[in-house]
C-alpha cells in the first residue's frame, strides 16, 4: 500500500531540464491571454448567459476568485519544482505516485479533449465568416456525426444539423460526416507546436495582440447601445432580477465559465522553458489571471445589455452575434468579430496543444507511460513524439463527440486537478526564502476561515432563508442535484474548520480548496459518471503498466 503513495524528490535547480528556455514574465502574460481568452468569450460565454442570464457576472467574480488563490497555489509549486509537468509534477512531490497519475489522467482530460472543444469553436467561427465572403462549406462537412444525429432524433431546430443529415453522402450504409475546419486547425497547432517553443511564442503574441483589440472594440463599440434594463429582465414570476432563473441557474452555466479560466493552468507547464521560472512564471500567472478576469466581467456586462439574455440560446458565436441585422445591425463590426475570432481561437489551440505533450513528458520520465512519450526532437528542442501523438488524440473525436459533452467533460477533470494542487500546498514544508523568487505568505487561518465561513453561512441565510429550508429536498426534479451537492459542500467546510483551527493551516491554500469545492457543487450526475468511467480506465492503466514500470518502484 505504501508503495502506491511514495513521493519524488525533484530538483529545485532551474538550469536543469531539456527544453529551450527562452520565456521571460511577458511572454508567460501573453500565453495566459492566449489560453484563457478564447472559447470563453469567443465561443461558451453565450451558453453561459443564456443559462445564467445578467448574473452570470457573480459567476465569473467566484470562478476568477477561486482560480485566483489556486494561481498562487500553483505559482508556490512552479518556485519548488522549475520542472515541466505542472499539476501532474506537484502531485507526485506532495501527494504520492497514486494521486499524481491520478492528476496526470486529468490533465489529459484537460488539455486533450479541451482541444477538441476549442476546435469546433473555431470551426463554427471559420465557416460562419467563410459563408459571409460567399463561399459555402457543405454542412456535412462543418458538424460532427453525433451533433447532426442528435439534432435529427430530438428535431432540432438547427437547420445547418438537419441539413447535413439530409445531404451527407452515404458510403458502406453509413453517412460521411465530420468537421473538417476542425480537424485542418488542429492538423496546423500540431505542426506549429512541433516547431519549436520560440516559434510559437512569436505567431503568439502576434495574435493575442489582434484578440486583445477586437474585444476592446467590441466593449467600445457596444457601451453607446446597452440598454440598462436587460440587466434587470422579469423573470417567470414577473419579477425583476439580474438572476431570472435563480441562483441555480446561475451555477448551472459552471461548466461554460469555468471553461473560460481553464488555460491559465496550462502555463505551469512552460516551467522547462521559462528563463526564471521561480520568478517570470508566478509574476505571468497572476497577471494573466487579473487582466483575464476583469476583461470578462465588462465583456460580460456589455453583452447583457446589448442583447437579452434569452436570445443567446444556443448562440456559438455571441460577441458577433450581437452585431447581427436582429440585434445591433452592425454588419462591419460584425465582419471584424467573426474574422478576429478565428485567430483567438487559434491562440487557445495553441496553448493546450503545447501543454498535452509536456504533461506526458513529465509522466514517461517517471516510467509511468512508454518511454518513446519522453523524446526531445535534438533540433527543435519540443518532445516530439508526444507532439504528433497529441494531435492524432485531439483529432479522432472530432469525428464522433460533440461539444456539449467535451465541454462538462473537461471543466470537471480541471476543477479537480485545482482541488488536489491546493490542497497539495497545505502539505508542503515551510522554505527558506531566496530573493528573486516567489514566495507564498503564510497567514494562519486558525480563526479566520472558521468565522468567515460560518458568518458568511449566517449572512446567507438572511438572504435566501428558502435556500435553507429547502436543503435537504434532494428528489426535487430541478434543483434536487444541486442542493445535495450543497449539502456535501457545506459539511466538508465544516471539516476545513476544524482542521484549520486544530492545525493551523494555511490561509490562501484553504481558501483556494474551499472556492474550488464549491464549483464543483455546479456539475451534474452526468458529469461525475463520466468523470468517474474516464478514471476507472486510468487506474487500469495504471496498475497494470504504470505501477510495475515506475522508476521510483524499480528505484
Amino acid at each position: 500500500m505504501n508503495s502506491l503513495f511514495r513521493r519524488k524528490q525533484y530538483s529545485s535547480d532551474p538550469n536543469q531540464g531539456q527544453l529551450n528556455r527562452v520565456l521571460g514574465t511577458w511572454d508567460i502574460v501573453f500565453f495566459g491571454i492566449a489560453a484563457i481568452i478564447g472559447a470563453g468569450s469567443f465561443s461558451s460565454l453565450g451558453e453561459a448567459i443564456f443559462r445564467g442570464g445578467p448574473g452570470v457576472i457573480i459567476l465569473y467574480l467566484i470562478c476568477g476568485f477561486a482560480c485566483a488563490f489556486t494561481a498562487i497555489c500553483y505559482a508556490e509549486f512552479a518556485s519548488r519544482i522549475p520542472t515541466a509537468g505542472s499539476a501532474y509534477t506537484y502531485a507526485y512531490a506532495s501527494f504520492g505516485e497514486l494521486i499524481a497519475w491520478v492528476i496526470g489522467w486529468a490533465l489529459i482530460m484537460e488539455y486533450s479533449f479541451g482541444n477538441i472543444y476549442v476546435a469546433f469553436s473555431w470551426s463554427d467561427y471559420f465557416t460562419s465568416f467563410m459563408s459571409r465572403i460567399g463561399i459555402h462549406i457543405p454542412d456535412y462537412l462543418t458538424c460532427s456525426y453525433t451533433e447532426a444525429k442528435k439534432a435529427v432524433a430530438g428535431r432540432s431546430l438547427n437547420k445547418e444539423l438537419i441539413n447535413a443529415w439530409k445531404t451527407a453522402p452515404v458510403i458502406v450504409n453509413l453517412k460521411v460526416i465530420f468537421d473538417l475546419p476542425a480537424l485542418m486547425i488542429n492538423g496546423i497547432i500540431t505542426w506549429l507546436c512541433y516547431q519549436g517553443i520560440k516559434e510559437s511564442k512569436n505567431f503568439n503574441n502576434f495574435f493575442v495582440l489582434l484578440k486583445l483589440f477586437v474585444i476592446l472594440l467590441v466593449i467600445a463599440v457596444g457601451v453607446a447601445y446597452v440598454n440598462t434594463g436587460n440587466w434587470f429582465p422579469t423573470n417567470n414570476e414577473g419579477v425583476k432580477s439580474m438572476m431570472p432563473n435563480g441562483f441555480s441557474g446561475v451555477m448551472s452555466a459552471v461548466s461554460g465559465v469555468f471553461f473560460a479560466y481553464i488555460g491559465f493552468d496550462a502555463l505551469s507547464v512552460l516551467s522547462e522553458e521559462t528563463k526564471n521560472p521561480q520568478r517570470d512564471l508566478p509574476r505571468g500567472m497572476m497577471i494573466s489571471l487579473g487582466l483575464c478576469t476583469a476583461i470578462y466581467i465588462v465583456l460580460t456586462l456589455t453583452l447583457t445589455g446589448l442583447v437579452d439574455y434569452r436570445k443567446f440560446d444556443g448562440v456559438g458565436d455571441p460577441l458577433a452575434f450581437v452585431f447581427q441585422k436582429e440585434n445591433l445591425n452592425l454588419p462591419w463590426m460584425e465582419f471584424v468579430v467573426a474574422l478576429i475570432a478565428i485567430v483567438a481561437i487559434t491562440t487557445v489551440l495553441l496553448v493546450f496543444q503545447m501543454g498535452q505533450p509536456r504533461i506526458w513528458m513529465a509522466m514517461s520520465r517517471d516510467g509511468l507511460i512508454p518511454k518513446k512519450f519522453q523524446e526531445v526532437h535534438s533540433k527543435n528542442k519540443v518532445p516530439s513524439f508526444a507532439t504528433i501523438v497529441t494531435g492524432i488524440v485531439v483529432g479522432i473525436p472530432i469525428f464522433f463527440t460533440d461539444k456539449t459533452f467535451i465541454l462538462d467533460f473537461t471543466s470537471i477533470g480541471t476543477i479537480f486537478a485545482f482541488v488536489l494542487v491546493c490542497a497539495g500546498v497545505l502539505t508542503l514544508p515551510p522554505k527558506e526564502k531566496i530573493k528573486g523568487r516567489f514566495h507564498m505568505p503564510y497567514i494562519n487561518s486558525k480563526y479566520i476561515f472558521p468565522i468567515v465561513f460560518l458568518g458568511g453561512l449566517i449572512l446567507f441565510y438572511f438572504w435566501q432563508p428558502d435556500f435553507f429550508h429547502t436543503l435537504l429536498n434532494w428528489g426535487d426534479q430541478v434543483e434536487g442535484e444541486f442542493r445535495l451537492s450543497m449539502s456535501i459542500y457545506i459539511i466538508l467546510n465544516f471539516v476545513l474548520c476544524y482542521l484549520a483551527f486544530s492545525k493551523n493551516l494555511s490561509l490562501i491554500p484553504l481558501v483556494g480548496l474551499s472556492s474550488c469545492l464549491y464549483l464543483l457543487t455546479g456539475m451534474t450526475h452526468n458529469n461525475w459518471f463520466w468523470f468517474g468511467l474516464w478514471f476507472a480506465i486510468g487506474l487500469v492503466i495504471y496498475f497494470t503498466y504504470g505501477r510495475k514500470h515506475s522508476k521510483l518502484n524499480k528505484a
